[in-house]
């Protein structure tokens, strides 16, 4: 796999079937190793390891229902109230970043109100802070970590 502009993390694999998978910690099992999926473990990793958000309040892979569609989002972090505070948008390393994915979590974000977004290919990570009452957002160096 692609190496990513994340610190190296360990990971646990197993192969089957020629398919190789990856554990998914908060998941709790294996999911097939595919190029995003490679970002999305190690941005997991990242909130965890780096940020301090403990495991509990990240939510990872679920149904967001946007316009009356079903759409899936890659990463949640909830706050200790159940507020959404993070929002996380991965894409394979062999996506560049574009303004259709600004727009992509934008409309997740019509659903879910959170107050933080980030959008990384693994390479590239970009994030955002949303201000309601200005009805705008500032980019950001970086997200907060855990408080």
């Amino acid at each position: 796999m692609q190496e990513l502009n994340f610190p190296a993390y360990k990971f646990r694999f197993k192969s089957s079937e020629n398919k190789v998978s990856i554990f998914d910690r908060i998941r709790k099992k294996f999911i097939i190793l595919t190029p995003e999926e490679w970002v999305r473990q190690h941005t997991v990793q990242y909130l965890i390891e780096e940020k301090k958000y403990p495991e509990s309040l990240i939510n990872v892979e679920k149904l967001v229902k946007v316009n009356d569609l079903n759409k899936r989002y890659d990463i949640i972090i909830y706050k200790p109230n159940g507020d959404i505070h993070l929002i996380v948008e991965c894409k394979s390393h062999k996506v560049k970043i574009t303004q259709e994915v600004f727009d992509q979590i934008a409309r997740y974000n019509l659903a879910l109100n959170a107050e933080y977004l980030m959008i990384t290919n693994g390479m590239d990570h970009y994030y955002c802070q949303m201000n309601y009452k200005e009805k705008q957002y500032s980019f950001l160096k970086d997200i907060p970590s855990y408080k």
